[in-house]
């Protein structure tokens, strides 16, 4: 039996967010995206999975150029 994953979440809204991912994932998603939507225009965020050495998995938010 497979553990989970556990991943973390760098910079944006999610930032500090720690998900545990269930065996019923194969492996973490390349890219997550997260929506906002408030009383203001709708707010896109996309995650990019990366490596990390303390932690294994993490998210990073991507950055606009």
């Amino acid at each position: 039996m497979s553990q989970p994953y556990v991943v973390r979440y760098v910079g944006g809204p999610l930032d500090g967010r720690v998900d545990r991912l269930d065996e019923a994932h194969k492996e973490p998603l390349d890219t997550v995206t997260h929506v906002h939507l408030n009383d203001g225009p709708k707010i896109v965020h996309h995650y990019d999975l990366q490596y990390a050495v303390e932690y294994g998995c993490e998210y990073r938010v991507r950055t606009q150029h």
